[in-house]
């Protein structure tokens, strides 16, 4: 049977959670659609220290803690799948794991994902030393040398969690500096167990039943190099979720949903939020303001 809503919420992240405790409090139906736990990528975030108002909290409680409120307002939440959604007289149809749900707006924060470097080895080793997640995976590697793949915050930060346990992180990056910002470059350089490898690309993840090191190649000199290492952690930028979304609303070339400053999309009454969206910055803190201006201009375009 055919559910209808006047908002359905795609995605479980600090956008969709915020956008829920906007569109519960504005008494407008609404549903909030995630097929992971609540939190999104926020979730595997070891340590935010960045979100005003909070000196520092683990992601992971940080979603618990904006799930906790949402519901608190009445937002009903569902761990469904979404793939895909069409329009009809006016109404967008979704259709989920568990058939289809009906509404006037739809809300679109579905996130991104981890993306992977593409080199040999990665896939036949993924869970067996290769990782996205050192949160969730670092404390396997007590007492041994690990790597580190990427130059951003994110990958900065990820590296400083892992000298918890690692007995050195070689982090690797293929620019001549990290794109961090510079407090958590200045944190990477006073780390005497982080060892910085710049202008560097792995070429090959080795091992056979688990990782065991890395073939590196340097992109200025073209000289190669091997690392011994048990573990890799890869953090080289975010695909996002809008597989589901293909046919329906225009993206560009990255997948990415372009909006306008009202985050109103190319479909009427389809507005997105966070980090399916096109835009530069992608914090927690950016993706609770989109959420709480996409609920409100939800709310407006059902009483217009």
């Amino acid at each position: 049977m055919t559910q209808e809503h006047e908002i359905i919420i795609i995605g479980g992240g600090p956008a969709g959670l915020t956008a829920g405790i906007y569109a519960a409090r504005a008494r407008r139906r609404t549903v909030l659609l995630e097929k992971h736990g609540a939190g999104g990528q926020m979730a595997l975030t070891w340590e935010v220290e960045n979100y005003p108002g909070v000196e520092k909290i683990s992601g992971y409680d940080l979603g618990q803690i904006m799930e906790r409120q949402a519901r608190g307002f009445g937002l009903e939440i569902r761990n469904l799948d979404v793939t895909g959604i069409a329009t009809a007289d006016g109404m967008h149809r979704v259709s989920t794991s568990e058939g289809e749900l009906v509404s006037r707006t739809i809300i679109v924060a579905s996130g991104s994902r981890h993306n992977r470097l593409g080199v040999p080895g990665e896939s036949e080793l993924t869970g067996r030393g290769v990782s996205y997640c050192a949160t969730c995976d670092g404390a396997f590697y007590q007492g041994v040398p690990v790597a580190l793949v990427g130059g951003g915050d994110t990958a900065l930060e990820e590296a400083m969690f892992l000298t918890r346990y690692a007995s050195r992180v070689f982090l690797i990056h293929r620019r001549n500096e990290f794109r961090g910002t510079k407090l958590l470059q200045e944190r990477i350089a006073a780390e005497p167990k982080i060892e910085p490898v710049l202008d560097t690309v792995v070429e090959r993840i080795e091992g056979a039943d688990a990782v065991n090191g890395l073939a590196l190649r340097n992109v200025k000199s073209g000289a190669a190099s091997r690392i011994a290492v048990e573990g890799v952690f890869i953090f080289v930028g975010t695909t996002p979720n809008t597989e589901f979304l293909r046919g329906f609303l225009p993206l560009d070339e990255k997948g990415f949903i372009g909006t306008t400053p009202n985050l109103e999309t190319a479909v009427p009454g389809v507005f997105a939020a966070g980090d399916v969206r096109a835009k530069v910055l992608r914090q927690i803190s950016t993706a609770v303001g989109e959420g709480a201006l996409a609920a409100t201009m939800a709310d407006h375009y059902l009483s217009h």
